[in-house]
């Protein structure tokens, strides 16, 4: 397994378990949000996390693009929609965006390269 998603995954745990294990009654329901934002409705849960990783790029935060990279390869997000996504993103976010892409296109390949 690549390094790069390990360690990713174990520190989301990590720090997730941490955090709701602090019995913050809001903190559990902004998790509870977020889990029944993604669900299926009126947009597939696959747009949903397209959508996702276009405004976690846009807002340039590099854990939640990983995340919504492998919420979209599980969801089977191809490649060449996943150039799609980026153009989006960065046509939104401007050229600020481009190293965020950078670092989501080699977070893609690590995910290929695990499966």
């Amino acid at each position: 397994m690549n390094e790069k998603i390990t360690e990713f995954r174990a520190y989301r745990a990590k720090m997730n378990e941490k955090i709701l294990a602090s019995d913050n009654k809001v903190m559990k329901r902004i998790y509870n949000i977020d889990t029944n934002t993604y669900m299926e409705g009126a947009l597939s849960t696959k747009v949903k996390e397209m959508l996702g990783l276009v405004s976690s790029m846009v807002l340039r935060c590099d854990d939640c693009v990983k995340y919504h990279l492998e919420k979209c390869f599980e969801q089977g997000v191809t490649t060449d929609a996943l150039f799609e996504i980026f153009a989006v993103a960065n046509l939104v976010g401007g050229t600020i965006v481009i190293p965020h892409t950078r670092r989501a296109l080699e977070y893609w390949e690590a995910l290929q390269e695990e499966a």
